[in-house]
């Protein structure tokens, strides 16, 4: 169970990397669109996550090249997740 909270953890931290730095800027506009959806700051985070984590899993489980493209595309269709 620890491991899941230190996983967590660092892709929350890349979610909160990417917003400080605006970049891609996707994530920024995809965590404003969802907090005018209602989510809290935490369930966009979290959701943003879900992205970053599917990318994360497609580039080491099936040896993909990461997609900036396929990550916006899975940014935009959130609060769906990746995979459906």
């Amino acid at each position: 169970m620890a491991s899941n909270k230190r996983v967590k953890a660092a892709v929350l931290e890349v979610v909160d990397n990417q917003l400080r730095d605006n970049k891609p800027s996707a994530t920024r506009q995809t965590y404003q669109r969802l907090l005018k959806e209602g989510f809290s700051k935490q369930e966009a985070r979290e959701l943003i996550g879900v992205a970053v984590s599917s990318e994360i899993f497609g580039v080491m489980k099936e040896k993909r090249v990461y997609d900036q493209k396929r990550y916006i595309a899975a940014l935009r269709r959130l609060p769906k997740k990746p995979w459906e």
